[in-house]
């Protein structure tokens, strides 16, 4: 690598913050902001109306946190963190989840990633090129959404349920006027980007499960995703 190249990922790195939405996070939120940190110097915690310490146990990590008084959403509480971040000057934000599956290591692919590229792009986490670890009925849900959110994006994209990924500060603005608050927000993300000239580019990410306790509920969820398809498949 150059040291052209090397200064430009230390700009970009300089310029990116993170936002972690949690909920009910008190037991792995601490480890994922400390690994957060080695990579960024300013990570934002939301907690989403948790009532335990999630908040408190982020802020003694190192991140600033920003407390819902009740549950919002996650879509709700990724919100909150854009129009923190908006208003200071960064060019880049990274979004994680708080329950440890995504490495924060990983960061660096996402950095890289945005200093290559040629345009316009959100850059969106791919677990499908190793599915070792995904749970089968996560896999077959996960190849039936991402077909279809590709069909609404008009863009090939093959693991749209990701929550691992990195926006231009420039995006930001379109994505606060997007109706979703759950994990419906993050499908729509994606659709605003796609139609606003964005490619959704794609960064291979490790797939990480343990003990992590899944908040989407199947049967809300579900009807939420096909409402938002339903919607914006009249634009």
């Amino acid at each position: 690598m150059t040291e052209a190249a090397r200064e430009r990922l230390a700009q970009i790195r300089l310029r990116t913050a993170a936002i972690i939405p949690a909920y009910r996070e008190e037991k792995h939120i601490s480890d994922v902001v400390r690994r957060t940190r080695r990579q960024l110097d300013h990570v934002l915690v939301v907690d989403d109306g948790s009532e335990d310490a999630t908040a408190q146990r982020a802020r003694e990590a190192g991140a600033e946190a920003i407390i819902h008084n009740q549950n919002r959403g996650k879509g709700e509480a990724i919100k909150t963190a854009l129009r923190h971040w908006l208003d200071r000057q960064f060019t880049y934000v990274i979004i994680l989840d708080a329950d440890g599956q995504h490495r924060p290591e990983e960061i660096e692919r996402f950095i890289a990633a945005a200093a290559s590229a040629a345009g316009p792009a959100l850059f969106l986490g791919n677990r499908m090129n190793d599915l070792t670890g995904m749970p089968f009925v996560r896999r077959v849900v996960n190849r039936y959404m991402s077909n279809r959110i590709s069909g609404a994006c008009r863009q090939k994209i093959p693991d749209t349920q990701c929550g691992f990924r990195m926006l231009d500060r420039q995006l930001i603005p379109e994505l606060l006027g997007g109706g979703g608050d759950r994990f419906d927000y993050e499908t729509e993300m994606l659709i605003i980007a796609s139609r606003k000239g964005y490619r959704i580019e794609s960064v291979p990410i490790t797939t990480v499960y343990s003990d992590e306790v899944s908040n989407i509920r199947p049967l809300r969820d579900a009807f939420r995703f096909f409402k938002l398809m339903r919607r914006y498949s009249k634009v």
